[in-house]
């Protein structure tokens, strides 16, 4: 199977965005993520409610745009596990940490465990936690197999993504107006499960739910989806637009506006969620059979109990 992404994802544009640095200067007490992504962990996290696997430790992957709340929630669920940051840009994870701790003057402060910022071991983790990636990644087969080196056998990965039907309504917008796409296409949830599968993970739950968001007008809108991410989509604009384009973009927004709904623009993001376990490696049957040293020693381990 070939390395696949998203389709008309521009990889050279999705890795830039991926590296790119927070705002030079911001305080790591500022940090902030978008309002979808933190009320999408929220709902993720409730999904751990119906595994019964308890971690000893666990990683947030892109923790600033996976949502930072959910950093307090998985300490909350899982308080004897060690919580480890996993990030792309520079010093975030650093930031995080900072970010994630509570006053010194505060009791609670002196007894916390402090997430953890450095390298952990391969096949060590229990839990992968990577909330609205998989959609932007340049290379999600690469970022599947990072999550699958990660995990101890019968560990697993808990992930969320924007699905197909995300900005139906303002693809369609784009369209009648004769522009190009304002997103790339997103994968489907299918898809992501046949890619799991053939990343090693083993029982994939795939399921998805729409959610609908309503602005009072164009400019709030916009500052939603610019927190969210970019427009990746190969066929995109090419180089700066003026206030004439703005103009017609925000006549073109209007035209969301949703009479049920007071008048308000109306945009749908599909949610997809997904979780898989790493299973125990197994040998194929042959006259002659090969395994690798890291695979040998997770199959020597005492397996845990499977979720």
């Amino acid at each position: 199977m070939a390395q696949e992404r998203p389709p008309s994802l521009d990889p050279v544009a999705a890795s830039r965005w991926a590296m790119l640095p927070l705002a030079k200067g911001k305080q790591a007490r500022s940090l902030s993520s978008p309002w979808l992504h933190e009320e999408v962990a929220r709902r993720m996290e409730e999904r751990l409610a119906f595994i019964t696997l308890q971690p000893q430790s666990w990683v947030c992957w892109d923790p600033v745009r996976a949502g930072l709340n959910a950093l307090a929630l998985l300490k909350q669920r899982y308080p004897k596990a060690k919580g480890f940051l996993k990030a792309q840009r520079p010093s975030e994870a650093a930031q995080v940490q900072t970010w994630a701790r509570k006053p010194w003057w505060q009791p609670a402060a002196w007894f916390e465990s402090r997430l953890q910022t450095t390298q952990f071991a391969d096949h060590s983790i229990d839990l992968v936690w990577a909330n609205m990636l998989l959609h932007q990644a340049s290379q999600p087969e690469a970022l599947l197999a990072q999550w699958h080196r990660a995990l101890a056998v019968n560990g697993f990965v808990m992930f969320s993504c924007f699905g197909p039907d995300t900005l139906i309504e303002l693809r369609a917008a784009y369209a009648k107006a004769g522009w190009p796409m304002p997103a790339h296409e997103f994968t489907d949830m299918h898809d992501w499960g046949d890619m799991l599968v053939h990343a090693g993970f083993a029982e994939p739950v795939m399921d998805m739910e729409k959610i609908t968001l309503t602005y009072a007008n164009p400019d709030k809108l916009l500052e939603d989806l610019r927190s969210m991410g970019r427009n990746f989509h190969v066929d995109r604009f090419d180089g700066l637009r003026g206030k004439v384009w703005l103009k017609q973009l925000h006549s073109v927004l209007l035209s969301l506006a949703k009479p049920d709904e007071d008048g308000r623009l109306a945009l749908s993001f599909e949610v997809v969620y997904g979780h898989a376990l790493k299973p125990q490696p197994r040998l194929k049957v042959a006259s002659e059979s090969q395994i690798g040293l890291d695979d040998m020693r997770q199959m020597l381990k005492q397996p845990r109990a499977p979720h």
